[in-house]
């Protein structure tokens, strides 16, 4: 098997410009980065396909090793619809960014700015993080050390009032009328 060395060059280009763009301020250029990615991705999977061969129906082909792969089919075609869903997030917050602050680029805000600076007291701030985390666990243990009772199904046994009219998998019971065999039939 011999895969073009155009394709390998082609796909290397793409994936490193696709993770250039991505590393941008600008969301456009990240959803184009994106885009770039996905298509070095598909383009990965074309080459590592290998020769094409028959379809891989049974008896289409007399051995094994002249049918086609459909492995990489299947994730390409897969690859081509994550890649699509994602891009069409972009695209709405992309949107949604541009309604909000008319640009599309994402801002610093004071802790990405002291981060950059190296002025970031990072200790403190894991500090605040645990405390926080420490709050929740006290909120989310209030049923630990209650007794429960199992589930338990109530029916038109338990209360007078209540008629089981659900659909069930077992034939219907007859009525009482036709049971003592005097129905109405008139």
């Amino acid at each position: 098997m011999t895969v073009s060395l155009v394709l390998i060059i082609v796909m290397a280009v793409l994936f490193a410009c696709g993770v250039y763009a991505m590393l941008e301020r600008s969301l456009t250029r990240v959803l184009i980065g994106f885009l770039l990615l996905g298509n070095a991705a598909n383009l990965l999977l074309l080459i590592v396909m290998g020769e094409p061969g028959v379809a891989p129906f049974f008896g289409a082909a007399a051995s094994p090793d002249e049918m086609s792969d459909p492995l990489p089919q299947a994730l390409t075609l897969t690859a081509i619809v994550i890649t699509f869903a994602v891009s069409a997030f972009l695209l709405a917050l992309i949107y949604r960014s541009w309604q909000l602050g008319k640009a599309d680029t994402v801002q610093d805000d004071e802790a990405d700015r002291a981060v950059r600076e190296g002025t970031a007291d990072v200790d403190e701030a894991m500090d605040d993080e645990t405390e926080i985390e420490d709050e929740d666990d006290d909120a989310t243990t209030d049923f630990l050390g209650t007794a429960t009772a199992p589930i338990r199904i109530i029916g038109s046994r338990d209360f007078a009032g209540l008629r089981d009219d659900a659909p069930v998998d077992r034939p219907a019971q007859p009525r009482d009328a036709d049971r003592r065999g005097g129905g109405d039939e008139s």
